[in-house]
């Protein structure tokens, strides 16, 4: 027992709220066994991944290179498997989706909903703009992580990993408790949407791109029944702002070029009929959380585990 929490001492913060959170699937997947088909492959693929986890904790300080890289590409793949993972829980536990709901709410507030009116003043060129910045959501955490880790600010590179992490989790949670798919499929014609909304030269393969990562292919017969449950809040929002204020908190050279990004993604998300308003609303208000909360988290952690370097609220990248 002492070596085993000696060794959970030893996880990085994102880790360990890494760990959690994959013991957290697998007790829902038992729970909900006979519902999940894939629940037997579910709980393998998650304790092959914490299994992995422990493997690759130490390499974070390995004289080499490559060792290390692991390491900080870890995140990566665990935010890709889990995603994935998602797509054969969630409608075989909640079993609806509350898109009628939140199209209301977004009448509600604007009259309309706001896709409409941008495929009003849709064009190419601007189309082509916002499903490149869409994408570049991916980059950000990556690049914002690569320039702190050049200055050797490495506790905060913990941090972002950490809170990108946490933020991911948290807004999964909201799948499970809001699922929804987004406008594509109930304010358009999903199969015409290259079609009513044309690019240039690259919107069509990210937009299928993105398709075949949320279990769509042109092939695909009833997307409503096999599209991910991941519109509710906006994980665009929610991450794209995290990484926004972390680079305003740690004063990065680039903070203003993150900043034109996010309101980019943001736009894109409404224009491009990824998302409802109401999503982005919710994805904002899970930031805020994210924030306050994974603070308080963080530091504990930083404590607990004996490394006893923490995150100031006021810290501006300059100490």
């Amino acid at each position: 027992m002492n070596k085993l929490t000696s060794n959970f001492k030893n996880l990085s913060a994102s880790n360990a709220v890494t760990i959690l959170f994959l013991i957290f699937l697998m007790i829902l997947s038992i729970i909900y066994s006979n519902r999940i088909e894939y629940f037997e492959e579910i709980l393998i693929v998650d304790i092959i991944v914490i299994l992995l986890i422990y493997s690759i904790n130490s390499l974070k300080n390995n004289k080499y290179l490559f060792l290390r890289l692991l390491y900080y590409l870890l995140p990566i793949l665990i935010i890709m498997i889990v995603f994935k993972q998602l797509n054969f829980m969630i409608d075989e536990i909640s079993g609806f989706i509350i898109d009628f709901q939140l199209i209301e709410i977004d009448k509600f507030l604007f009259g309309k909903n706001p896709s409409l009116f941008f495929n009003q003043i849709a064009n190419p060129f601007i189309t082509e703009i916002l499903q490149i910045s869409y994408t570049s959501y991916y980059l950000l955490p990556i690049v914002l992580a690569f320039e702190l880790h050049i200055f050797k600010k490495y506790v905060q590179v913990e941090y972002l990993i950490f809170l990108v992490l946490f933020g991911f989790f948290l807004s999964y949670l909201g799948y499970f408790l809001f699922p929804a798919i987004g406008p594509r499929f109930f304010l358009t014609d999903f199969s015409k949407i290259n079609e009513i909304l044309p690019g240039l030269f690259f919107t069509n393969f990210i937009r299928e791109s993105i398709n075949a990562g949320e279990g769509l292919s042109k092939s695909t017969q009833f997307p409503i029944l096999e599209v991910q449950r991941d519109a509710f809040p906006s994980g665009h929002t929610d991450i794209t702002l995290i990484i926004t204020y972390l680079a305003f908190k740690f004063n990065s050279r680039f903070k203003f070029i993150f900043l034109i990004i996010a309101i980019l993604i943001l736009i894109s998300t409404i224009y491009l009929w990824y998302h409802y308003v109401i999503d982005l609303i919710a994805g904002a208000i899970f930031m805020l959380f994210t924030i306050w909360s994974g603070k308080y988290l963080f530091n504990f952690w930083q404590l607990f585990s004996e490394r006893n370097e923490f995150i100031d609220w006021t810290y501006d990248g300059k100490k």
